[in-house]
């Protein structure tokens, strides 16, 4: 029987070749899309032991001496929300293995205050089915948009486009309620505090604004990796083209823009696919609940001493 566990040093050997077969990491997160880096194994464990700033937390599912699988979760906006950047099965198709894995790392988030933990799975992926048994809800789709970027692209963002500031953080949520549907806000954040903790990072990410008649009408944030340049954006349908506009021009020393896009955001695909965006892979997103520990009175039986003098 596998059983799931928090990865001890001395895993170290056996996560770098898991038996010289190489196996695919399973969860994408925003931060990788369009690259196929991902967390190797022997990283993921080495970073859990030698930096405590990186707030990851890694469990493997062994049987007997075989290391059979691989989970790691990093926080997401705040401590509130988990995301899993690691699934790794090793089993040859035991499914009981992801399932122990995912129960661990909610159960690790739970006991550390997170409310909700994130998995992004591709479409087709092994890891789908199982995470569903295992309680975790798909809420969103999306198709990774990308195109070259060439010098015929915008030469600069358009004027209104500016800077976020910390007092635009409201009125972006306001936007987010306004054009995101009920039922991906249940999973992803009804209220302003869960919104913020499930906010995911593009990487080293730059956010801007699109201010119209006294309101957030657009917010646009992005990202460089080497010679890709991430973006995604919010906006109603008057301001699609203007957000685009100050993504490539912001991206413009980059090669290739890539953008995932929702599927309740159709619009925006098709804004995309009329600038030169061509559609690629498909992705799904997923989410489920923590059970916080809550410590409760348990009464206690009086003893009674009497004391004679």
């Amino acid at each position: 029987m596998a059983n799931a566990r928090t990865v001890l040093p001395t895993d170290l050997p056996a996560l770098v070749s898991y038996d010289g077969r190489v196996y695919a990491n399973e969860a994408v997160t925003l931060d990788r899309l369009g690259t196929e880096a991902s967390p190797h194994p022997i990283e993921t464990a080495l970073e859990q032991w030698l930096s405590f700033a990186t707030g990851r937390h890694t469990c493997v599912s062994v049987k007997g001496a075989t290391l059979r699988g691989l989970v790691s979760a990093r926080k997401r906006g705040s401590k509130q929300a988990w995301e899993i950047d690691c699934l790794i099965d090793a089993s040859d198709g035991d499914t009981s293995v992801i399932l122990s894995l995912l129960d661990r790392i909610v159960d690790a988030a739970g006991r550390s205050g997170a409310l909700k933990v994130f998995l992004r799975l591709r479409d087709d992926s092994v890891a789908r089915e199982p995470a569903c048994r295992a309680g975790f809800q798909p809420y969103r789709r999306e198709t990774v948009y990308r195109r070259a970027i060439s010098p015929g692209d915008p030469p600069r963002a358009p004027d209104r486009l500016r800077r976020r500031a910390k007092a635009d953080h409201y009125p972006i949520f306001q936007l987010y309620t306004q054009l995101v549907p009920a039922e991906v806000r249940r999973l992803e954040g009804m209220t302003f505090e869960e919104w913020l903790a499930a906010q995911e990072s593009l990487g080293r990410t730059a956010q801007y604004v699109l201010p119209h008649d006294g309101r957030i009408a657009g917010w646009l944030r992005l990202a460089g990796d080497g010679d890709l340049g991430r973006f995604d954006l919010v906006g109603d349908g008057g301001v699609l083209d203007a957000l685009i506009d100050g993504a490539l021009t912001k991206l413009a020393n980059r090669k290739t823009a890539i953008a995932a896009v929702p599927e309740h955001q159709p619009l925006l695909a098709q804004r995309l696919a009329a600038r030169g965006f061509d559609a690629g892979e498909s992705y799904v997103i997923m989410a489920r609940r923590t059970v916080r520990p809550i410590k409760s009175r348990v009464k206690v039986p009086a003893v009674a001493q009497t004391t004679f003098g």
